[in-house]
């Protein structure tokens, strides 16, 4: 009987570290999930930003072209 039950804790600790490592590997991996959304929308509201700013230059541009008169 004693046997049974100290190899039944043994399973148990067992199965709670388990779990332990489980829960806690899963919660990194959810932070490492939440980071990469952050840069993946970092990264295009940069990307809109070169974007932007390109047109702006290329009309800059442009009305410089108009001022000074087209060839």
């Amino acid at each position: 009987m004693r046997r049974h039950i100290l190899y039944m804790l043994s399973v148990a600790q067992y199965a709670s570290k388990k779990f332990t490592k489980k829960l806690l590997g899963e919660s990194k991996i959810e932070a490492v999930l939440q980071r990469l959304d952050r840069l993946t929308q970092e990264e295009a509201r940069m990307t809109v930003a070169q974007k932007t700013l390109g047109v702006v230059h290329g009309l800059v541009a442009n009305v410089k072209t108009v001022i000074e008169g087209a060839p």
